[in-house]
This record gives structure tokens, C-alpha cells and sequence, in this order.
């Protein structure tokens, strides 16, 4: 692809630069942050901190290289001059205007730490994701608000497994590479950079293996003293591991719905990961065809729906208010996305063909009290849309 594909989250991005005097813009590592904010602020001074020389000059001189930027910039891995920081805030707080400094980085634990220290009150804060499936069909995304109506998606040109194993990382699909191939270096540049230099994790054989086992685990309740048992080591070490996937937008952790219906709600939140392809190589997964008969298949299609629901709230500059639901009796429901004052229950089956019995959770949800007959919806991995039951049914590609 030869032309930048729009993201969803530039229209906030400009509406942020134009009310605070810093904005930060964090994201896993090759999700587009760079590209994104050199489209939007072509003007600006534009410095990478990965650049030893200008690493050494903002911690050397901090002052002398604030003062040598011709107007407003963008830092780019700014979490790499931590220094940096507190000298912005002097920086803004004397020209007190709008859209001075465009922070990036892909360390979300370390900048947001610092931006916390020293940026309160002078910073917007936004998150980017990979491309969402929408993004990567030049289209806008769903409005989660009319999800329980009929959409009108036009099917992509990729097959549902096909984006399954690729996922959704820009560069794949910018330069067409091979998803195994590249996600193998990804991960291991991940590992090599993010884990051991900047977080300090002395044994990556170890983290290595307790990543793999998250991703045994990927769609179901987390039980961090059997994942640190089968890891070999604490659970203290699991519990601060667990913290570095999810801060490294690795993995999202849904937490249950705590609403009291009567029914006595299971505490522990259910782990997803937020790129499909990233599974699938971490599941050593490695052809799409792979999937049609793979054990793991309806968890990776159930960390598909998570994650393009996750894309479609941060994009849009928004927390992202999704849970699951499961009582004591063992009904549930997949996803509970709060939209404002309601709440609209998502069930998720990768399944071509939708049974009877994919409804249960959804009807019993409906007929608890308070619920009533508010919308309700299914995602499934077929390219049909209807209704049935009282419930929407939606293609794969619908979101």
C-alpha cells in the first residue's frame, strides 16, 4: 500500500493539540504513532530519542535542547529523556499555549509515570492501538451505539482466518510481508528492547515462557497462582509480569460486570490479547488454515472482538468500558459494553453457522431484573446478517 491509511484517532489527536499545550500519544511499539503524528503535524520539528546523539543531547543539556527547537515539536520515544520533563512543564507554563509538544512513546508505564509527575493538567492523553478492521478497510467504524440495529459493512477482501493470523499491525499490511516472519522479529525485539533494557526482567527464557502460557490461556479466567505454578515462579512475579503485557498493550485484562443481580458475581477478569496475529505466533500457529480446526480457534476469534471493540473506544479518544458477565450458576455473557446510562450484552462465536443455543446467555441476561428488553447482539464468524431471538446477529466484519 503505497498511501497512508487514515486512522481513526487523527480527528482527536488535532482536537487535543488544540486545548492542551502538550499531547501524548502512546501505543505498542510499530502501531503508527510516528507516521500518525508526522501526517497530522507536518510542521513541527520532528526528534527521535532512539537517536543516540539527540538521546545524549536532552540529557546532557536539557535546557540547551528544548531552547534549539524552532517552534512547536514532536518527541518521539520521549520516555527515553526523562530528564526531559520537568523542563517542559516550565517550557508550557510560560507560553501558556495550545499545542507546543507532541509526545509519543511505546512504554506506556514509564511516560505515563512521568507524565503524572510533571504534565498534570497541561496534558491529553490518547492511545494507539494497531489498525482496526475498519481502518484497514478505508472505513469508518461501527458507532457502538447503533450496535442492535442493521449495519450496512461491505465484506472485506481478507478472509476471517486470513486476518486472524495476520492481524492488524501496520506494517504488515503496508508492505505486505510475511505475518509469521515479522511477528517473530517483533516479538523478539520486544523481548530484547522493551523487557530486558527498559523494564529490567533479568530472565527472558522465563518471561518467554510465561508469555506463552498467557497465550494457553488467552479468553479464560485468570488464575495467576496456576499461571505462576506452571511458569516456575512467584506470584508476586507473575502479578508484575502480567502488568508489564497489559501496560505494553500486549494484553487487555476484562474485568467482570459487578452489578448485583441477585447472583453472586466471579471476581477474576478473563485475559485477552490485543492482536490476533501475536497469538497466533505465540501459539505457534503458522498458516491460517490452520485455524479451522485448532483448539484455540474461538478464544483467538473471541480476542478478535475484544480488541476491535478496545480500537474503537481509544481511537475515539474514550475509556474503553467493556466487562463480561458471569454468575455463580455458570450463565454468561461474552462482553457487556456500557454505553453511557445502558448496557449492551455481545455474544462471540467463531462459528460459520449460528445454533439455537448460542442465545442461552443472551435471553437470560435479558430476563434478569432491570434489564428488560434493551438490545442485545451476536457476533459470529459467518458473513450473515439477521435477527432472531430478540438479538442482532452480525458478520465477523460488522465491527
Amino acid at each position: 500500500m503505497n498511501r497512508m491509511i487514515p486512522r481513526t484517532l487523527a480527528r482527536k489527536l488535532r482536537q487535543a493539540a488544540a486545548h492542551f499545550p502538550v499531547v501524548t500519544l502512546t501505543g505498542p511499539r510499530q502501531s503508527g504513532k510516528t507516521t500518525l503524528v508526522r501526517a497530522e503535524f507536518p510542521d513541527y520539528t520532528y526528534i527521535s530519542l532512539e537517536l543516540p546523539d539527540q538521546r545524549a543531547f536532552a540529557l546532557e543539556d536539557p535546557r540547551g535542547f528544548l531552547a534549539h527547537l524552532d517552534g512547536p515539536a514532536v518527541l518521539d520515544e520521549v520516555q527515553r529523556a526523562p530528564e526531559l520533563f520537568s523542563y517542559i512543564q516550565v517550557l508550557v507554563d510560560e507560553k501558556d499555549r495550545p499545542g507546543q509538544f507532541i509526545l509519543t512513546g511505546s512504554h506506556n508505564f514509564l511516560l505515563l509515570e512521568r507524565v503524572s509527575q510533571s504534565l498534570a493538567g497541561r496534558c491529553a492523553i490518547l492511545h494507539l492501538l494497531p489498525f482496526s478492521l475498519a481502518e484497514l478497510c478505508h472505513r469508518p467504524p461501527v458507532s457502538l451505539e447503533k450496535l442492535g440495529a442493521a449495519l450496512r459493512v461491505k465484506a472485506p477482501r481478507q478472509g476471517l482466518h486470513e486476518v486472524l493470523f495476520a492481524g492488524l499491525y501496520p506494517r504488515i499490511h503496508d508492505k505486505a510481508l510475511s505475518p509469521h516472519d515479522w511477528l517473530g522479529s517483533y516479538y523478539q525485539t520486544y523481548l530484547e528492547r522493551d523487557v530486558r533494557n527498559v523494564l529490567h526482567v533479568g530472565d527472558l527464557e522465563a518471561f518467554s515462557r510465561f508469555v506463552r502460557l498467557c497465550a494457553g490461556r488467552n479468553g479464560q479466567l485468570l488464575n495467576l497462582s496456576a499461571l505462576a505454578s506452571d511458569s516456575g515462579i512467584t506470584h508476586t512475579t507473575a502479578r508484575r509480569w502480567l502488568s508489564v503485557l497489559e501496560a505494553s498493550f500486549v494484553i487487555a485484562l476484562l474485568r467482570p460486570y459487578h452489578r448485583n443481580f441477585g447472583k453472586r458475581l466471579i471476581k477474576s477478569p478473563k485475559l485477552y490479547f490485543l492482536d490476533t496475529g501475536l497469538l497466533c505466533f505465540l501459539l505457534r500457529i503458522r498458516a491460517p488454515g490452520e485455524l479451522d480446526l485448532h483448539a484455540a480457534r474461538g478464544g483467538v476469534f473471541e480476542s478478535f472482538v475484544v480488541s476491535e471493540i478496545y480500537k474503537n473506544f481509544l481511537h475515539r479518544g474514550a475509556p474503553p468500558d467493556l466487562y463480561f458477565w458471569r454468575d455463580a450458576g455458570g450463565h454468561e455473557v461474552d462482553i457487556v459494553v456500557e454505553l453511557g446510562n445502558r448496557l449492551l450484552p455481545l455474544e462471540v462465536k467463531s462459528a460459520r453457522t449460528v445454533a439455537s443455543d448460542f442465545f442461552d446467555g443472551l435471553r437470560y441476561w435479558q430476563q434478569l431484573p432491570g434489564q428488560g428488553s434493551g438490545p442485545a447482539a451476536l457476533i459470529h464468524g459467518g458473513d450473515r446478517q439477521f435477527r432472531q431471538h430478540g438479538v442482532s446477529v452480525y458478520p465477523w466484519f460488522a465491527l
